[in-house]
């Protein structure tokens, strides 16, 4: 009797591989449209544009390893990949950004480990960490809000100008939340509200509204049993510990409280998009808390003390790394392998 053997992830009846690539991107439309309200249509652009390059690349990568095109293609992997990328990408971003960024989580951090399945990291993080530390201008050059110090934001006709005829962006960019509170060590956290009105009431106009909304989209995913609660809500849970522990009240020195760290950056995005991939995270239900937690406590300890005033990319794929060490020491017991059949065992192979 011949097996049919079929690589991870093993999805099976109303939750196939497409269905669930469906489903991701039905979660990404309440944060997608509060990006687009605050910040213009530059992410639609983004998306789209990703898109494009991301079936454009998938289709390459099948060709040269000689795979069908077809059932690769329509399982909706390459939209997930390039919609998450453009998702954490600036608004605007330059074309060519995007080209390269889409193009290299496709054929280098997918396909060449094998393709969906094999690959031990995430690559949406990958392609979005190597545009951070190669290009880490334009990879900054983050929209002003809608409503900040006069801001319109720009029109579809606008962004299309800004991404594909790029000339300057400046005079519609401004400082993340994120990047404030890390530079301006002088000033305490009220003073930093007064004179930056893109603070907003706890995480920055804009920011808050459309974690809120990946929120609602990650517990709708949840809802449709997409995925377990152990990963997001552990990573979600540690950040809000951790930054509660080291918040002294908002003096200058202050890392922020913890509904700022929630609503900030790309947290929620995270939580709920990111590491939730079954590919590159932990398997076992206590690997997942594992997991989660680790990469909240380490998200912290970036954003505070590292170089990057966002860290959920770095956190994510140190902890891809180490899911495999994880799997290892929290693997579930085996059924009816329990102290005593393991005694027994010894025993047995004692005495023979």
């Amino acid at each position: 009797m011949s097996l049919m053997r079929v690589t991870s992830p093993h999805a099976h009846g109303p939750l196939s591989t497409a269905r669930v690539m469906q489903t991701v991107l039905l979660a990404c439309i309440p944060g997608v449209a509060a990006l687009t309200w605050f910040f213009g249509a530059g992410t639609l652009v983004n998306i789209a544009w990703a898109c494009i390059v991301g079936l454009a690349s998938e289709a390459l990568a099948l060709k040269l390893r000689k795979r069908p095109l077809g059932p690769y293609l329509t399982d909706y992997s390459a939209l997930v990949t390039a919609t998450l990328l453009a998702i954490a990408m600036p608004a605007y971003a330059p074309w060519w950004l995007i080209l390269v960024g889409v193009s290299f989580s496709i054929i280098i951090a997918k396909h060449l480990y094998g393709g969906l399945g094999y690959n031990p990291f995430n690559p949406a993080m990958v392609g979005y960490v190597v545009l951070l530390i190669s290009f880490p201008v334009e990879m900054t050059s983050w929209a002003a809000p809608r409503g900040v110090n006069a801001v319109e934001v720009p029109g579809l006709l606008e962004a299309l100008t800004l991404c594909f005829a790029p000339n300057s962006i400046d005079a519609v960019t401004m400082a993340t939340p994120l990047d404030l509170l890390k530079q301006n060590s002088t000033l305490t956290e009220t003073v930093l509200r007064q004179q930056n009105p893109q603070f907003g009431r706890w995480a920055g106009v804009g920011w808050e509204w459309a974690s809120l909304g990946f929120l609602a989209g990650g517990l709708w995913m949840l809802y449709k049993r997409i995925y377990t609660w152990h990963a997001p809500v552990a990573m979600l849970a540690s950040l809000a510990l951790i930054a509660t522990l080291f918040h002294d009240g908002g003096s200058a020195d202050s890392t922020g409280s913890a509904l700022f760290h929630l609503l900030s950056g790309g947290a929620m995005f995270g939580a709920f998009f990111i590491i939730t991939d079954p590919v590159s995270s932990a398997v076992s239900n206590r690997g997942r808390l594992v997991f989660g937690a680790a990469i909240g406590v380490l998200v912290f300890l970036i954003r505070c003390f590292g170089n990057y005033p966002d860290a959920v990319a770095f956190a994510v794929l140190i902890m891809n790394f180490a899911a495999p060490f994880i799997d290892y020491y929290t693997q579930p017991q085996t059924y009816g392998y329990g102290k005593s059949s393991q005694t027994i065992a010894s025993d047995r192979s004692e005495t023979s």
